[in-house]
């Protein structure tokens, strides 16, 4: 009889454990089987964090989290914040962090911007070193002990810079990165000082993906004042202030999506100006050379030309208070420039150039 119950409890207790196998692959732990099922102790302090803002990212969320996940380095942290998602990027998040407690779940009651985001994932990261991928990027298997490795075998390295691989939504296609432009590509050494990363970072030769020390990124978190492009400003900063910046093999894959008719011709694009007087200011604010001052407003000038081109090509888009509006604002960062040229007779100017430009571009070969 006692034989008999003991069967019974044996059988009884297999088919609960069966039935919640069954429950978990049913309602997604299957797409992270391959996590392993020794997870980071809550009590131990990881090596890297991973910061991840979140926002509507479900096609591609599971992916960019098992990538970091199945790393071949176990102690570290992922720091997700799921910037008032409406779709199921929330629910993602917490069946993978119940499947692993490495995955820690943040939110925001109403959308606030990727760098605040990110700005309250850093707040709890605990990690020597601190990176960030984006919801819908993913990292190679090896990339974060790549990255720690470099670290432990160059005590002055503040900045491991990563292998930019650039992913193609639309075809698959992939390549490694490389600055798009009409200046001539300048090398990027292997290793560097702050401020020569600081200089290749202002046409984005050196590109802005990488892992810092955690001291420097809470010393410099994430730049805030505007919702797009501010972020770029927070790169250099770090470069600027890191002893050596160095390259590294471990490989970050960036998706590239292709731009909806909607952002390409929004207002917010000219957001880029303003992030750009965002990071003069800083600079000013840090007391740096005056070379570097320099150099930065030179690379500021140019792109405030830049978006003056960009206005001329999309303001039959906007409607007339739009245009005076963005008028208005780039006569006021025109005024932070050191020019002798009146507004009205620089955009004269500019315009004239760009309407030159454009009759060659059409011009038949």
């Amino acid at each position: 009889m006692a034989k008999k119950k003991s069967f019974y409890f044996l059988a009884i207790h297999f088919s609960l454990f069966t039935l919640f196998r069954i429950f978990a692959l049913f309602y997604g732990m299957n797409e992270y089987k391959t996590i392993a099922a020794e997870p980071l102790s809550t009590t131990q302090t990881p090596l890297v964090s991973v910061l991840m803002a979140v926002y509507n990212a479900e096609p591609y969320l599971a992916e960019a989290l098992h990538s970091l996940l199945c790393q071949t380095l176990r102690e570290i942290e992922v720091l997700a914040v799921d910037d008032a998602s409406t779709d199921q990027s929330l629910s993602i998040l917490r069946r993978t962090a119940a499947a692993d407690a490495r995955l820690r779940v943040f939110r925001h009651e109403q959308n606030q911007g990727q760098a605040v985001a990110r700005n309250l994932a850093l707040q709890h990261a605990r990690g020597q070193y601190v990176c960030m991928v984006d919801a819908d990027d993913w990292l190679a298997p090896d990339a974060l002990q790549t990255v720690v490795d470099v670290f432990r075998s160059h005590p002055q390295t503040d900045c491991v810079v990563f292998r930019l691989m650039l992913h193609w939504q639309a075809d698959g296609r992939e390549e490694e990165y490389c600055r798009q432009g009409t200046a001539p590509l300048r090398p990027v050494p292997s290793c560097m000082t702050g401020e020569e990363a600081f200089r290749l970072s202002l046409d984005w030769t050196l590109h802005g993906l990488y892992t810092v020390r955690r001291e420097i990124h809470l010393r410099y978190p994430y730049d805030t004042s505007y919702r797009l492009y501010s972020d770029d400003n927070t790169t250099r900063i770090h470069y600027l202030h890191s002893r050596e910046v160095r390259l590294s093999p471990a490989t970050y894959y960036y998706r590239k999506h292709q731009t909806s008719s909607t952002m390409a011709s929004s207002p917010k694009l000219f957001l880029y100006m303003w992030a750009n007087l965002s990071m003069k200011r800083t600079l000013e604010q840090e007391g740096v050379s005056a070379d570097i001052l320099s150099e930065y407003e030179l690379c500021r000038w140019h792109n405030f030309r830049g978006q003056l081109w960009l206005y001329f090509d999309l303001r039959k888009q906007f409607d007339p208070s739009t245009q005076r509006r963005l008028q208005s604002e780039f006569r006021h960062v025109y005024s932070t420039f050191r020019r002798l040229l009146p507004f009205p007779l620089l955009m004269l100017s500019e315009r004239l150039r760009w309407r030159l430009r454009r009759s060659i571009q059409r011009r038949p070969l």
